[in-house]
Formats: C-alpha cells, sequence, structure tokens
C-alpha cells in the first residue's frame, strides 16, 4: 500500500455510534416537521457530487493547464490547493498523486472514511462501505472493471490509505483531444471519481462532436 499505518482520533465504534445519533437526529426533525428529507437529500446531493468535487476539478484543470503550478501541485499539495482557496477540515495535509500511462494511482481509507472535503465534498456511500475499504486493496483491478474501468496488463496499481494525517487526490490522466482547452472547458469533464482514482477522465461525445 501506498501510505503508512492509520493513527485515526477515532475507531468504528465511535462512528457507528454518531451515525447512529445523525439518523436518530434525522428522523425527529423529519417527524416534527422541521426538515424536508427530499431538502436534505438534495443539500447532500450537491455537496457530494457538486460543490465539492468542483473544486477538485478545478485543481485539475489548472494543473493541465499550467506546467509550473502543477509541479508546485505534485511537490506541496496543502499549499498549491489552499492557493486557490480551497482549505478547510479534512484537508490541512494533503497529497496529489498523479496517473501515467505505467502508473494508476486509486485511494482508500481502509480503517473508515478519511476523504479531502474542500475539494472533494462529502464522501460517496460506497467509498465508505466495507466492500470497497476492503477489496480494493487485495483486488483493485476488480474494483476498476466494477467501475466500468479496463487498464492495460502492464499499468502498475498503487493504492493509497489516506489517514487522518495525510489525505490524497488523485491527478487523472488528460485525455486526448482537449487542446487548446481553457480550465473551465476542462473542468466540466473531471469526474470525482476519476479523483479518488476509480475512474478515468473522457472526452464526452457531445463535446468531441464539437470540435
Amino acid at each position: 500500500m501506498g501510505a503508512g499505518d492509520h493513527d485515526h482520533p477515532h475507531e468504528h465504534s465511535e462512528l457507528s455510534e454518531l451515525e447512529l445519533r445523525v439518523r436518530a437526529l434525522e428522523s425527529l426533525l423529519t417527524e416534527k416537521g422541521y426538515v424536508d428529507p427530499a431538502a436534505l437529500d438534495e443539500i447532500i446531493d450537491t455537496y457530494e457530487n457538486r460543490v465539492g468535487p468542483r473544486n477538485g476539478a478545478r485543481v485539475v484543470a489548472r494543473a493541465w493547464s499550467n506546467e509550473e503550478y502543477k509541479a508546485w501541485l505534485l511537490k506541496d499539495a496543502t499549499a498549491a490547493i489552499a492557493d486557490l482557496g480551497y482549505t478547510g477540515r479534512q484537508g490541512e495535509d494533503m497529497q496529489v498523486l498523479e496517473n501515467t500511462p505505467a502508473v494508476h494511482n486509486m485511494v482508500v481509507c481502509t480503517l473508515c472514511s478519511c476523504y479531502p472535503w474542500p475539494v472533494l465534498g462529502l464522501p460517496p456511500v460506497w467509498y465508505k462501505s466495507a466492500p470497497y475499504r476492503s477489496r480494493v486493496v487485495i483486488d483493485p483491478r476488480g474494483v476498476l472493471a466494477d467501475f466500468g474501468v479496463t487498464l492495460p496488463d502492464d499499468t502498475e496499481i498503487r493504492v493509497w490509505d489516506s489517514t487522518s494525517e495525510m489525505r490524497y487526490l488523485v491527478l487523472p490522466m488528460r485525455p486526448e483531444g482537449t487542446e487548446g482547452w481553457n480550465e473551465d472547458r476542462l473542468a466540466d469533464i473531471v469526474t470525482r471519481d476519476s479523483m479518488i482514482g476509480t475512474g478515468i477522465v473522457s472526452v464526452p461525445a457531445a463535446a468531441a462532436a464539437a470540435e
């Protein structure tokens, strides 16, 4: 694995208890009419799939567009990411892992669900699931296949274990056919999964057809 042992400030039982308390509170507030479940789902979806990952996508787009920034990002990710305004809890210590034709990086948190919130938002449900946390370590190619990703046999796959001290962001490979694109357009094609390592970035058919 790409990182050392965990030193988490919490244990599984505490996480489980916290989750139970959150769900109990959510149920109570819903029952009292203070919370609209649909609105709550929308808020969660926003932070899980839109707002958070959009920050990371802008980091990736800047790195793709600016070699000087990319070098800084790979050397001191925490500072380079903060320079774009993305910092905060669970993003204090960051490392960026560059995917290349020779090496594909994937991120997991085997003990719980450490995740870089400032750049990726809330962790997806599957990232926190026991099957993903255990299987990605022993069968990363199988996990990638589940996500629809097939890599060449000679591509090395490295699995990095996030901890409370270090969180990771994958810098996916820039797809062909994006030469001359500005940062906004590049950010639009960067996915959350590609920044975890369970996906790759491709040019949408509509965008390719518009070229």
